[in-house]
Parts: C-alpha cells; structure tokens; sequence
C-alpha cells in the first residue's frame, strides 16, 4: 500500500471538544470522524501535521448551499492568554498521543522515515494560528522545545501577528494588509530555528511579507489553486510561481469548495475535478512541489474522500490518470520529506 504523509489535520481540536488530553484513547480505540489510528492504519495514512489551533466560540457556518457570491463572517478574535491555554492544551493531548504509543512525535526526518520502517504514525507537531503567542516569543520558545516544527502565523481571523483570508468567493488573497511587526519578528526565528512557515490561511501581502524575511522554501500546507477553483483560501497561479521559485511545497486540501469550480460546499466532487487541480499544480510547481494536505477533521471533503481509510482512492485516481509510480511517491510522501529536510536542516 502507498503510505500518505500528510500536510494537515484538525484531529487534536476534535479530541479538545471531547476532553482533551483524556480523550486520547479514543484515537486508539476509534472515533467517529474523519482521523483515528484504525482507519490510518487501514487507508495508508503514515502521518503529518497535526495541527494545534485556538478555537473561536461558535460555528463558523451554517452548513448547506451558498449563495452564488459569499463572504462568511469571521468569528471574533481570541484574546492571547485564553489561545496560549487552549493551545498548550492540545499541545499536551499530542504528547499524550505519543506517550500512548498512538503515533510517534518528529522533529526531524529521520525520525519520520524511523518511525514508517516501524509501522507507526510520524506526527508533527503545527501551530494554526499564533494568537497565544507572547510578543517576546518565549512560548514559541517553549512550543519548539516541546517539538513543535512548522507553524502558520495566522488562522483566518486577523490577529497580533497578521492577516488571514477570510471564506470568501469569488475572490483572491489581495486583501488587506500583511504580517504586522510582531509577525515579521515571529517568522524571522523561525526561520532562524528552523520552523516551517506555513502560507495557508494568509493574504497575498502576507505571503509577499514572508517571502522577504524567510531563507527556507515556501509551503503552503493545505490550499489549492485559484485558477481552478477562485475561492480566497487558494494560491493564484502569481503565487504559485513564487513558491515554485524557492523549492516550495502546496499541500493538496480536499475541502470540497476549494476544489470545486462553484465554491460551493458539495461533497459531490467528481474525481475529474480533483485530477484538475493536481493536474494545475503540477503544471505550477513541478513534480517535486505538489504533496496532500488533506485538512481532516476541519474541512468537508468530497463523499469519496471523505475518512481516511478512503485515502486509496486518491492513490488508484493518480494511478488510472497515468502517474508514473515515482510521481505518485513524491505526491504521497516523498515531497515533504525533501522540503523539511530543506527546513529544518536534518
């Protein structure tokens, strides 16, 4: 079986809403959803980010059709100290996952490849959003010694450090300001420690902001194009050549209205619609600059796609398009591991 390393989940907000840390077992056990150890094992799911995220009180939106032009309001921001409880929060149930023996947590690449020739899931651990941050970065600080390695400065919601992209279509990134001074300090270490700077979620001159401070590659972990799909979460193909141009990595994300022409969030996504958009960042990046990011357990993805034991799917799409089986290795892992082999330095 192909094994996925993959660029994005939402699995520890899911075991926050049950408990937390407590909660932990379940993964082992089995929980309904999209992610859990079982079901990995089952659809070649070998590991990936798993990200820690502050969540706004709330539902961002009513679930159903949308109008033809739409722009969900964001949830209110969260203040730092309530983010950094909820963060460090996850950050605990992540350790608990790998003191379980549920996955093994990674801070290099060896330990990713060491943790795959033992059959366990690699996990990293990523900041979605860095609203818990101090501005003297000595949480980051403590988030790196416990081993987090790739962190996006902002979810969607604007905050301390910058501006996102809100859900909006159709539209693209150019909105708004970029990183703010705090922001810029905040990729500059770590750039300087060695952190993945993740471009989901931000706008297009926070993008530009990055490109200016960061010696790594430019990765965007779970976002799609824009030429294919002109929903505001996705990359237009400008952004894409940016990326391209330093070695970058765009994780593929399976949430359906950034996959469908329409916008809308339809889990009758045809396989042609997906092969269309591999196919557009393949165009964009090359070979070597598309990978997955699937987004699980925080997005809508099509009903094919939609758990991640379905993820063999995906695998035999490729393969019935004509992938060569060296292709479809760098798409399903080997990509990440040579952009943080680039950023992390080991």
């Amino acid at each position: 079986m192909t094994l996925i390393f993959d660029g994005h989940n939402d699995v520890l907000t899911k075991l926050a809403r049950s408990g937390g840390a407590a909660a932990a077992p379940g993964f082992i056990e089995g929980l309904e959803g999209q992610l859990d150890l079982p079901r990995a094992k089952e659809g070649g799911f070998g590991g990936g980010f798993f990200a820690i995220w502050a969540e706004s009180p709330g539902v961002l939106d009513a679930p159903g059709p949308r109008p033809g032009q739409y722009d969900l309001p964001m949830p209110p921001e969260i203040p730092e100290t309530a983010a950094w409880e909820m963060i460090r929060a996850e950050a605990r149930t992540m350790l608990e996952l790998d003191r379980l023996g549920a996955l093994r947590l990674c801070r290099t690449v060896a330990e990713i490849e060491a943790a795959r020739e033992a059959g366990m899931l690699a996990g990293v651990l990523h900041l979605e959003g860095a609203e818990g941050l101090d501005a003297e970065l000595a949480r980051l600080e403590e988030l790196y010694a416990l081993g987090l390695r790739s962190l996006g400065p902002v979810w969607s919601r604007p905050n301390p450090f910058g501006h996102g992209v809100p859900f909006r279509y159709p539209s693209d990134g150019d909105i708004g300001p970029g990183l703010t001074e705090r922001g810029r300090a905040l990729v500059a270490r770590c750039d300087a420690l060695g952190v993945l700077v993740d471009l989901s979620h931000l706008n297009m001159e926070g993008m530009r902001d990055v490109a200016a401070i960061s010696t790594r590659p430019l990765v965007a972990t779970h976002s799609n194009a824009h030429a294919v799909a002109p929903h505001a979460r996705n990359l237009t193909d400008a952004q894409l050549a940016v990326i391209a141009g330093t070695g970058g990595v765009v994780g593929l994300n399976f949430e359906c209205s950034f996959l469908r022409p329409d916008g809308q969030p339809d889990a009758d996504v045809p396989e042609a619609a997906v092969l269309a958009m591999l196919g557009h960042l393949l165009d964009r990046l090359g070979e070597e600059g598309v990978a997955i990011g699937s987004d699980y357990d925080g997005c809508d993805p099509p009903y094919w796609l939609d758990r991640v034991e379905k993820l063999p799917a995906l695998v035999r799409l490729m393969e019935r398009a004509g992938y060569p089986a060296a292709r479809i290795e760098r798409i399903c892992w080997g990509n990440w591991m040579r952009v943080l082999r680039e950023t992390w330095g080991h």
